[in-house]
């Protein structure tokens, strides 16, 4: 990878930009690639590096959008010729009417941000929370730092834990019912959680939201010392981040659902055959008050010179 493309990725990665990593991993001559080619996928369908020609990155992108929204690695395989393979687990094979003869084999790595837990607090339990999070896949942002987000910063995150022990709570969990944030702890006694959903809900909270604040904050596990505590909270977390996931992936929308990179808008170029992803640059025309698009130029200007043969397709 080239040191600007690296640098591309790696300030993606730091704004928590979602992206994929296309990587060459076999170039069959005749083809203009060689392996090691390396390109990033943004969720616009903009593609930055080199991967391939027009057609080629016409299926690149397609199955790059794919596992932005399945958030599984995959292995695209491009050949020459009509017709798409069958798919295995992994990998996906698709033939290439415009191919100009070469086959490739394209790694496709979707880059991720971490589901975040926002920490509110300094005491022993957010430091712990803070350690421990990272371990099980997430990034722990705590409130209050210049880099960090604040109540107001919560939308998309996945979890707000509060362990402030009674410093500037309500506004913050007021914030994560009002944004929706599937999992909003607090850390405190049976008691002193009770009162703050009382005073959360006499400052105009619904009840029924204001119960699903999880006080105390965690699964009962007869937790004592602050890492065990943090633990018994990390687990809840992870077993909301998967009931959502697998709620995501049955079709259930919602409040706590996990937010899935939406499905590419696609089309058939009616010259060649192929799907194609919708973006600003899909070459396109207005055929008899419709949108026609095309994975290329030379398929644009093919359908133009005979648009009865091929209006009926796509």
């Amino acid at each position: 990878m080239s040191a600007e493309l690296s640098g591309r990725a790696a300030a993606l990665r730091a704004g928590r930009v979602p992206f994929v990593l296309a990587s060459v991993v076999r170039a069959q001559r005749p083809t203009s690639v060689r392996p090691g080619d390396v390109a990033v996928v943004l969720g616009d369908g903009a593609i930055e590096g080199f991967v391939g020609g027009a057609c080629a990155e016409q299926s690149v992108r397609l199955h790059a959008l794919r596992a932005l929204e399945t958030e599984e690695a995959m292995l695209l395989r491009i050949l020459p010729g009509d017709g798409d393979a069958p798919a295995s687990e992994g990998a996906v094979t698709v033939q290439n009417p415009c191919l100009s003869g070469g086959a490739l084999e394209i790694f496709l790595e979707p880059v991720l941000p971490a589901p975040r837990v926002v920490v509110l607090g300094g005491t022993p339990i957010a430091r712990a929370l803070g350690r421990l999070a990272p371990q099980v896949g997430l990034d722990v942002a705590e409130a209050g730092e210049e880099d960090a987000a604040g109540p107001a910063s919560l939308a998309g995150d996945l979890a707000l834990v509060v362990a402030s022990h009674g410093r500037d709570e309500l506004e913050a969990l007021g914030a994560a019912l009002e944004l929706g944030v599937p999992y909003v702890g607090l850390v405190a006694s049976g008691v002193r959680g009770a009162a703050v959903l009382a005073d959360l809900v006499a400052a105009g909270t619904a009840p029924e939201r204001a119960a699903a604040i999880e006080t105390p904050a965690g699964l009962d596990i007869g937790a004592r010392t602050a890492e065990e505590i943090a633990l018994s909270i990390l687990a809840r977390i992870v077993a909301v981040r998967r009931s959502a996931a697998t709620a995501t992936a049955a079709g259930a929308t919602g409040a706590g659902a996990a937010p899935a990179t939406p499905a590419p808008a696609t089309a058939v170029d009616p010259v060649c055959g192929m799907t194609v992803v919708l973006t600003a640059s899909t070459p396109q025309l207005e055929h008899e008050g419709r949108r026609v698009a095309f994975c290329c130029e030379g398929c644009r200007a093919t359908f133009e010179r005979d648009p009865a043969r091929f209006a009926a397709v796509g």
